[in-house]
Order: structure tokens, then C-alpha cells, then sequence
């Protein structure tokens, strides 16, 4: 699920947050770094990602939260670090450790960003006076934003899940055979759930992306409350009419027209382009 990208203030440094509905906040790195070199805090990150105490403490912080962390890659990271030859990006340390608690991305719109815990630590080793000041201003952010932010996420979460498992269920008992191999039976979940989007939408996934580079997630994760709320009853809908093997051309345009009344009728306006039969 896409965040909501919030900001707050050390020092006259603007420093990003990233605030998940269902997972802990992740601060920018490259934002705090900025404070000890504004012009190549990528270098500062690095340098940072060289010494052994902070291998030690990544490594200590994945094991703690992570299942699926790679302790063999992580040891030999740790045998390495320290020494004048031992390089590591963000990228190569996510990559080669499966590590969560650090991401990174590449582009105008990216950056390093790590969970709070992790932010907090480099912004001690930046400095011990500037992560004070983090810290303050995190907390003043959260009380601000966070029983505004609450109430939509959760709201927003519930009609997301409402009916997602019954249209998984039905494609599963009734368009998913043992003879599919495992990349046939995820593009058959993907296709379906295409289906939702173009009769909802007017765009597959794929369309979308390409005309939002720039964005996180999906378009799902934009869509208005009226527009989830129909999304789940088109689940449901379309799960009743693929266990009643209706043809799925027969159902995109069934749900179309049920999309665009459901919509029109909670918004009085409807925004939905007919799907031409």
C-alpha cells in the first residue's frame, strides 16, 4: 500500500516521512544526511553503511522484525565491514540481505528512506544534537496528523478487503486447475483483477503505471472512498459471475454498467467513460 509523504522540521531541514497505514513510518535518510553534506548525501549514507557497529545494529534491528532476512549474506557483511576495501550501497544491502527496514529508490522522485528505529540511529551518528531535534518534531508531527490520517486509513482499508478474498476464492475454485503453472495462475489472478479495473478504471494496471511513472502503488491505492466502495461490490459481483462461467467479455460489460450507476449514484455525476459493446 502506498504511503502518505508528510514533512518535518530539524534545524531549518526539511526531511521527509512516509507514513503507511499498516506498517511503522519510514523517515528519509537522504534528507537527513543533507545536514552533514547537502550536496552528496548519498556518500554520507554510504559511509555510514561502512562501519561495523552499524552493520551489527541493521542486522540486530532484521532479525528482530524480519522472517525472511538472509543471516548468511548479513555474517558476511559483517566480516567485511570495517576495513579500508568495504563498500555497501543501500541497494546492494537490500538486495543481497532481503532486508525491509531500508528502502531505496533510484530517480527524481526517490531516495533512501528507513524505519524510524534505523532513521533515528543515523541521524545520532550524524548528530546526537540533530536527532533531538528529529525526534521532537516527530512527535509533533504524528499528534497532528495521526488521528486524521487513522480514521481514513482505516476506513479505506476495510472497503479495500471487504469482498478481495471472495473474487480470489472464486477464481481460484473456478478458473485455476493443477495443470497451470504458477506464472499462468498469478496472470490469471492479475487478469481478473483487470478485469475490475477497466470496468471501474477504464485502464488496466499496466496502462496506469505507464501514465504514472512517478507514482507509488497502484491506482487502487488513489482511488477515492465512493470508488472503493464500488470496487467491492464489484468482487463480488464478478465472483457470483465467474462461478456462473459467464464469458469475461460478458462480465467486463455487466460490471461497466453496474460500475458507472453505482458510481453516479454516490457522487450524482458520473465519471465512468461507457465501455464501447
Amino acid at each position: 500500500m502506498v504511503g502518505t509523504k508528510l514533512k518535518l522540521h530539524a534545524k531549518g531541514y526539511e526531511i521527509s516521512v512516509i507514513a503507511y497505514e499498516d506498517q511503522e513510518d519510514y523517515i528519509s535518510l537522504t534528507d537527513i544526511a543533507k545536514q552533514k553534506n547537502p550536496d552528496a548525501p548519498a556518500d554520507i549514507i554510504k559511509n555510514w553503511l561502512r562501519s561495523r557497529s552499524t552493520i551489527e545494529f541493521l542486522g540486530l534491528w532484521e532479525s528482530l522484525n524480519n522472517a525472511d532476512f538472509k543471516l548468511v549474506e548479513f555474517d558476511q557483511f559483517k566480516y567485511e565491514s570495517g576495513s579500508n576495501s568495504f563498500v555497501l550501497s543501500p541497494k546492494k544491502w537490500i538486495d543481497s540481505t532481503n532486508a525491509i527496514g531500508i528502502t531505496s529508490r533510484a530517480g527524481r522522485y526517490g531516495g533512501t528512506y528507513a524505519h524510524r528505529d534505523i532513521a533515528f540511529e543515523f541521524a545520532s551518528w550524524i548528530s546526537p544534537e540533530f536527532k533531538l531535534y528529529i525526534i521532537k518534531d516527530y512527535q509533533r508531527l504524528r499528534e497532528d496528523e495521526s488521528y486524521r490520517l487513522s480514521k481514513d486509513w482505516n476506513l479505506r482499508r476495510q472497503i479495500s478487503k471487504t469482498n478481495y478474498r471472495i473474487h480470489t476464492d472464486s477464481i481460484k475454485e473456478n478458473l485455476i486447475n493443477n495443470k497451470l503453472s504458477k506464472k499462468q495462475i498469478g496472470f490469471t489472478y492479475a487478469d481478473e483483477a483487470d478485469v475490475l479495473n477497466v470496468a471501474l478504471f477504464g485502464l488496466t494496471a499496466k496502462e496506469w503505471r505507464s501514465r504514472n511513472p512517478d507514482k507509488d502503488g497502484n491506482m487502487r491505492d488513489y482511488a477515492s472512498i465512493e470508488e472503493l466502495i464500488v470496487m467491492s461490490n464489484l468482487e463480488s459481483m464478478n465472483a457470483q459471475f465467474i462461478s456462473e462461467k459467464l464469458p469475461q467479455s460478458e462480465r467486463l460489460e455487466k460490471l461497466n454498467k453496474m460500475a458507472r450507476f453505482q458510481l453516479e449514484s454516490l457522487l450524482n455525476n458520473s465519471s465512468l467513460k461507457k465501455i464501447e459493446s
